[in-house]
């Protein structure tokens, strides 16, 4: 204990308990404290660095401590920190409403503010409940897909489709039906999938609120894909049918798939979409809900009607948050990164070729930015993805893969012999899982 690395991470084992973690596994798994990062890479105390691979859970979309960002955060705190939203208003919220209408989809004309991507989502099942309320319908039920992840909160954990947490909440949970998702990214599984959504939909369209779904990635599920044409059914037959579809694009948001939203690349428009994590390009909490007129109509009343929409935080949007992600949305447009971002999702498809010749790889997928490694012939209890991500570090690599799943989700900012490094790196901890010679305490 006579290094910074190890005095921080025994301070932090005294008082933190870590999310999606079990505390136990820090008797023998050193965590990793982190002084600094700078683009790509984090910084510990004794100066080791690490290829940020999966975007410090998906939220950096440009680096670490990127200076627009940094300058219009400084910016910002030196005029106005935090005020209520209620009442008040402040110019960054209201910019950043003005830029997501102009960017998002047709039809989502209204934002509203909220804290987190779990938080967004109980927003959205709220407002579609309450509309079809407002409107003379009880509507209690909501439609999600298998294998699917909407957060931990009580209606996003309920709309998920994790055994695990479904297992433990379930006396917690509000009424949910599953539908089957497309088993893999071709066109015919996406039409078989949405028969089985048109007969849950012929059977009980007149007790569901909504469908939600996350476009062509499921994410928690394993970097889970799908065929565009499953979101163009999708959307014909919940407009069909008067259900609501909600678009959570909280991850696939912003980019990562090739496009600025997941949803263009069927060309729909949904009734809700949710989006956090990238939003701020990964600097600090927010997150919105953007919706229709219609939706935003249906609240709109005298006080004394009681249709008002019931739902707040204390630091809904957020003066600070705000400026971040206006200087993330100024990237976007300053620096063609979805045009670059072809060019990198490209090598990035070329370096995983390699891995189709190793026998322990099932299968291998990619949408945009985001790459899966599937691996095969292991049970869940060897904990592979914890060897993984151990050999990893070693590595100078954070690869914290979702099971058997090796996943590459790195900020856009990376270089292509960075891509080398990240792909080389997962490449040699699998071989090595293959010979055996990879074990728990690498």
């Amino acid at each position: 204990m006579d290094n910074k690395n190890s005095v921080m991470m025994q301070r932090d084992l005294e008082v933190i308990w870590h999310p999606c973690t079990q505390m136990k596994d820090h008797e023998t798994l050193p965590l990793i404290p982190i002084k600094s990062g700078k683009g790509v890479y984090l910084f510990d105390f004794e100066g080791n660095s690490y290829i940020d691979a999966v975007s410090s859970w998906w939220v950096n979309l440009f680096g670490h401590a990127n200076p627009k960002i940094n300058a219009k955060v400084k910016a910002q705190i030196d005029t106005l920190e935090h005020v209520l939203l209620a009442g008040f208003t402040h110019e960054p919220a209201i910019e950043l409403a003005h830029h997501l209408v102009s960017l998002t989809p047709e039809g989502l004309k209204k934002v509203f503010y909220v804290d987190n991507g779990s938080s967004a989502v109980e927003a959205a099942l709220k407002m579609s409940y309450h509309f079809h309320r407002n409107r003379g319908k009880e509507k209690p039920l909501f439609l999600s897909l298998t294998n699917s992840y909407h957060g931990e909160t009580i209606g996003a954990l309920s709309v998920g489709d994790v055994a695990l947490y479904k297992e433990t909440y379930e006396p917690l949970l509000i009424a949910n039906r599953q539908v089957a998702v497309p088993k893999d990214q071709t066109v015919e599984s996406a039409e078989e999938a949405l028969l089985h959504l048109e007969s849950v939909l012929e059977e009980e369209a007149d007790k569901i609120a909504a469908l939600i779904l996350e476009p062509l990635i499921q994410g928690a599920g394993g970097m889970h894909m799908y065929h565009p044409e499953y979101l163009v059914g999708a959307r014909r037959l919940t407009k069909k049918f008067d259900v609501h579809l909600i678009a959570d694009e909280i991850m696939t948001g912003f980019g990562r798939t090739g496009k600025m939203f997941a949803c263009e690349h069927a060309d729909i428009s949904p009734d809700f979409m949710t989006l956090s994590k990238g939003l701020t390009g990964g600097y600090l909490p927010l997150s919105v809900v953007m919706t229709t007129n219609e939706v935003y109509s249906a609240f709109y009343c005298d006080y004394n009607d009681y249709k008002a929409f019931l739902h707040s935080h204390s630091y809904t949007g957020n003066p600070l948050a705000c400026s971040a992600a206006l200087a993330t949305l100024e990237i976007f447009e300053e620096e063609k990164v979805l045009c670059e971002n072809v060019k990198k999702s490209a090598y990035i498809a070329q370096k995983l070729e390699i891995f189709k010749t190793l026998e322990n790889v099932r299968t291998i997928r990619q949408q945009g930015m985001v790459a899966a490694v599937e691996l095969d012939g292991y049970d869940a209890k060897e904990r592979i993805g914890l060897r993984i991500y151990q050999y990893g570090l070693k590595e100078g690599v954070l690869l914290r893969p979702l099971g058997n799943v090796i996943y590459f989700m790195p900020p856009y900012i990376i270089t292509f012999a960075q891509i080398d490094k990240m792909m080389e790196v997962a490449y040699s901890g699998i071989e090595q899982l293959l010979s055996g010679s990879l074990s728990g305490n690498n």
